[in-house]
């Protein structure tokens, strides 16, 4: 990642349960309008979240069970601003938002796209989901014991994010 300049890493890509973050993206958006948007990166992710240029959230997030981080991002004044935001609304508590979808929006926002990498090359495992490296027959040094052609692979699944 250090050679490459990439600050967040992710292997699985997954839509949020709705019910768990009904006004996280209300407040985001208030942050933004509210002087967040300075922190925003000059050729960021917010088409992968929205499809609408940021008038709707489409629950995409990184899923963390799996994240290599280059904490700058979290110790970054634009993600502790927008952490404290969150904070002072509530919900993490009234509505549980998660760690996945805040560092996911934080990281595709203030983030440049080619600082964020998928990890296509590692296979990974978290019941019941799993990401196989889709040219692992391709490299036989990735030692998978999964079949990217599985159908129950995760990105051939409706709910995956990463396309």
């Amino acid at each position: 990642m250090l050679d490459n300049n990439k600050k967040y890493s992710f292997t699985v890509s997954i839509h949020e349960y709705v019910d768990t973050v009904k006004t996280l993206w209300d407040t985001t958006k208030e942050f933004l309008n509210n002087g967040g948007s300075e922190f925003l990166a000059e050729n960021n992710l917010m088409k992968w979240l929205s499809p609408d240029k940021g008038e709707t959230y489409n629950l995409c997030h990184f899923w963390s069970n799996f994240e290599i981080v280059d904490l700058s991002l979290w110790r970054s004044d634009a993600y502790r601003k927008y952490f404290d935001w969150l904070d002072r609304a509530g919900g993490f508590f009234y509505e549980r938002w998660g760690d996945a979808p805040v560092h996911s929006i934080a990281a595709a926002l203030f983030l440049n796209r080619d600082e964020v990498h998928f990890f296509d090359d590692i296979g990974y495992f978290h019941n019941p989901f799993h990401h196989c490296p889709v040219h692992a027959d391709k490299s036989p040094k990735l030692e998978c014991s999964c079949d990217a052609k599985d159908p129950n692979t995760f990105e051939f699944h409706g709910y995956g994010c990463t396309k």
